[in-house]
């Protein structure tokens, strides 16, 4: 059952919440017609997670009242993602956004403490996966994860990996994040014994088909326990590191 859930019930054992305001709370309609956009609002009840609002293709003004709607019915903490700077200075006229250019992320609310099961380990192949790695750090941080980067660490100089080795072996998950051939997915899968999320970026040279190589090289790693997202998904690896890292027992 889904956390808010649980909590709400408690609370009402309890004697902080009324049956009537628990109901209450429940039957806040589901979803919000814009017109433009149907903003989910059970989104967290449902999954654990409230709805994230993809920027690219939505013009500011469209934003700002998703924003706006999700803010008036109890939504504190809202990530944006794949937001342009001008379309960020734009909502942070409207509310405070903090803004994270490379990873292209907007953030309004403060970020939680984590309280997931153990950390969330982001390792890139170079210095020019960082961009993707930040954009799931920082939407596994948003979602209550503890986070340690590893940045520069691929195989063209494997022993700058294997001076991490503690980091690596005592994850919860790692996501791993690398252009060119992808190879770094499949020695962090060698070395730990945890869930590891392959994140191929469109980073590297022609041949490298704008990331195609690195997801067919992640595709069919050898090594046992390795996921892999769409090329350039660094949200989809940092939310489903945060469902790992937050799994309870069912």
């Amino acid at each position: 059952m889904n956390q808010k859930i649980k909590n709400i019930l408690e609370d009402v054992k309890s004697g902080k919440t009324s049956v009537d305001e628990a109901i209450l709370q429940l039957k806040i309609e589901p979803f919000e017609d814009l017109g433009y956009a149907k903003v989910d609002h059970h989104r967290a009840l449902r999954q654990g997670a409230s709805e994230v609002i993809y920027g690219a293709g939505k013009t500011p003004e469209q934003i700002i009242g998703i924003v706006g709607s999700m803010l008036s019915n109890g939504q504190d903490r809202i990530l944006i993602t794949r937001l342009s700077a001008e379309s960020a200075a734009e909502v942070n006229s409207s509310c405070y956004l903090d803004y994270h250019k490379d990873s292209k992320l907007g953030i309004i609310g403060k970020m939680p403490t984590p309280d997931g099961l153990g950390n969330i380990v982001v390792a890139t192949g170079g210095t020019s996966d960082i961009p993707v790695a930040e954009e799931a750090a920082l939407t596994s941080e948003f979602l209550g994860n503890g986070v340690i980067r590893l940045y520069d660490v691929g195989v063209a100089g494997l022993q700058r990996l294997l001076a991490h080795l503690d980091e690596i072996m005592n994850a919860s998950v790692i996501i791993a994040v690398a252009g060119m051939e992808g190879a770094l997915a499949s020695v962090i899968g060698g070395l730990s014994d945890c869930p590891v999320i392959a994140v191929p970026t469109s980073v590297g040279y022609g041949a490298s088909f704008g990331g195609v190589s690195a997801l067919l090289s992640m595709l069919n790693s050898c090594a046992s326990g390795v996921s892999v997202v769409n090329i350039d998904n660094g949200f989809g690896a940092g939310f489903l590191a945060n469902r790992i890292n937050h799994m309870e027992a069912k």
